[in-house]
């Protein structure tokens, strides 16, 4: 390919990685957190108040039949689980979503679950179930705007097209040396060469993560507008007008069914299994179960197969009969249009394979967020003035400062509001009404203020501090569970299953790498090279000598 032509890629690749770059980040640490969004509820969660009350399966019809007896309404739609862990409050649940509000608007949402008590009675109650890891997906899905809507999605939409662009020109800028470079990180004086290798290599060898990512983003974002314009082209607006309601009959709606003579969910189960043997049931998820059209959705995951959505598949039941009446979306039975859709699904959400599996993504998550923040690190290096000789050390540019000062503030700040909200999740809890909206508050006082403060004290001095200040609040992430164990008084708590100490360990080893590259930066910027964007005593220390190798990073030696 010739010269001028290699010019024009790299040209594209870096303005679309310098406009994109900042947002992605966000939206690969959350995306790395959010695969382990689960195990973050269960450590958010407290403890149940009164674990007795957990109703046995066998008991389940009884609890359905008089909490419907007692409250009609929740027979349109309640969900009965199957596992018990920190995060499930009760046996059977269900939501009430305020009258007006949107499909995506969570806060409009009040949860409800109901028990045995000891006479055999239902007892109903407001629950508020952790929304900590639905918050973390949501950074992620719109790359911490703080509006989760649909101009929020469009933009992320277009923040992934750059990416995708940003993939394929980085792509065609790499080939021609690609055979000689591809493994070559030449590690050195010269910092600058020694980070570019690694950004090239992270990007190369992880390019089939990030297509997927980019594709799959563009689609998601934009799935309303791409099935409306398919309805038009190809369906001629017969497929829209297959969901739209039926006309309102005039003759009188059928008695409300007997909800105690449905099948057991032991029953339902056992019928399940011999659908689907791999199939690991997590919940029944009943809807209208008064009417003539009632059905049981027995979602569950299959490590074996591709699952539809980020938690597993499922497959459709008559609640009376067992009768199966929709395995589209059941794992391992999906027709190849279903199977083609649930790929894109499964390949961006991890819903496939086994522990493993979201491991790896976890990896490929934190490792995508890097690829950004040194895209614009090299983006700040390449455009550094550097002294002549014995001069004065030359003022940088605006735009290289303010870039440097932005890339701080935006990634740093989102690393220490995420973790200092897990933080508020439990010390907060039962200490204020809406608990969701003040984690809110806290992530994005702590975001703003950190890129306030890059902005301020600019990018070498505020690279230190912010990344000390991440290492402290993650590492008070296992301290606050350390402390629930040890003095339960203060209104902390601490879970001893696995999933929740994971997470005190992945918090207790992300502190101890924050803390590392802030001893690492303020290395960088005390003996570094004083004509540096990231150096702090520049106009008190000499100029470098010519030819000296240039340096990069402010968390490189």
């Amino acid at each position: 390919m010739r010269a001028d032509h290699i010019r024009i890629y790299k040209s594209v690749h870096t303005w679309t990685g310098i406009v994109s770059g900042m947002a992605l980040f966000i939206a690969f640490y959350a995306g790395a957190l959010t695969v382990f969004k689960e195990p973050i509820e269960r450590w958010a969660s407290p403890p149940a108040p009164a674990p007795a009350q957990q109703v046995p399966l066998d008991q389940v019809p009884q609890l359905i039949a008089r909490t419907i007896g007692d409250h009609p309404a929740v027979a349109r739609g309640f969900t009965i689980h199957v596992r018990e862990n920190e995060g499930i409050p009760a046996r059977m649940a269900w939501d009430v979503r305020d009258p007006g509000a949107g499909d995506h608007d969570e806060s409009s949402k009040r949860h409800f679950a109901a028990t045995l008590d000891a006479s055999g009675a239902a007892s109903v109650g407001e629950v508020h179930p952790s929304r900590l890891g639905a918050f973390i997906d949501v950074l992620h899905r719109v790359v911490g705007l703080p509006f989760d809507n649909d101009p929020g999605r469009w933009f992320m939409g277009v923040v992934s097209a750059l990416y995708a662009v940003a993939l394929i020109s980085g792509v065609v800028v790499l080939l021609p040396s690609l055979v000689k470079d591809f493994f070559a990180l030449r590690v050195g004086r010269n910092l600058k060469r020694m980070w570019l290798d690694a950004h090239n290599v992270v990007g190369i060898v992880s390019l089939p993560f990030h297509i997927v990512m980019a594709l799959s983003a563009v689609v998601f974002a934009f799935h309303d507008q791409i099935y409306d314009l398919q309805d038009r082209l190809v369906h001629e607006g017969k497929w829209s007008s297959a969901f739209q309601r039926p006309q309102t009959s005039a003759a009188p709606p059928p008695p409300p069914r007997d909800v105690g003579t449905m099948l057991p969910p032991a029953e339902l189960l056992a019928r399940t299994r011999e659908i689907a043997p791999g199939l690991a049931p997590t919940m029944l998820q009943y809807q209208q179960v008064a009417g003539p059209r009632a059905v049981v959705r027995v979602w569950g995951k299959d490590t074996s197969a591709i699952s539809p959505r980020a938690m597993g598949g499922f497959v459709a039941l008559d609640p009376y009969s067992g009768k199966v009446l929709d395995s589209d979306y059941l794992p391992g039975r999906q027709n190849v249009p279903n199977l083609f859709i649930s790929s894109f699904f499964a390949l961006h959400m991890a819903s496939f394979g086994n522990a493993a599996v979201q491991w790896m993504y976890f990896v490929l998550g934190l490792a995508g967020a890097w690829l950004f923040y040194s895209g614009n690190l090299l983006w700040i290096e390449s455009r550094r003035k550097s002294a002549r000789n014995a001069g004065a050390n030359p003022v940088q540019r605006l735009d290289t400062r303010l870039m440097a000062s932005a890339t701080v503030g935006i990634c740093l700040g989102s690393v220490c509001g995420i973790s200092l909200m897990l933080v508020a999740a439990k010390w907060l809890h039962g200490r204020v009404g809406d608990l969701t909206g003040c984690l809110q508050l806290v992530y994005y006082g702590m975001f703003f203020a950190g890129v306030a403060w890059a902005f301020m004290r600019g990018a070498a001095r505020a690279g230190i501090h912010l990344l000390w200040t991440a290492a402290v609040v993650t590492a008070a992430i296992p301290l606050t569970s350390a402390i629930g164990w040890l003095v339960p008084q203060t209104g902390a708590w601490a879970h001893g299953s696995a999933a929740t100490l994971g997470v005190d360990a992945v918090a207790a080893a992300l502190a101890a790498c924050f803390a590392w590259m802030a001893r690492a930066t303020a290395r960088r910027a005390r003996t570094g090279r004083p004509d540096s964007v990231w150096a702090i005593e520049a106009a008190r220390q000499p100029a470098p000598a010519p030819g000296q190798a240039l340096s990069l990073d402010p968390h490189a030696r």
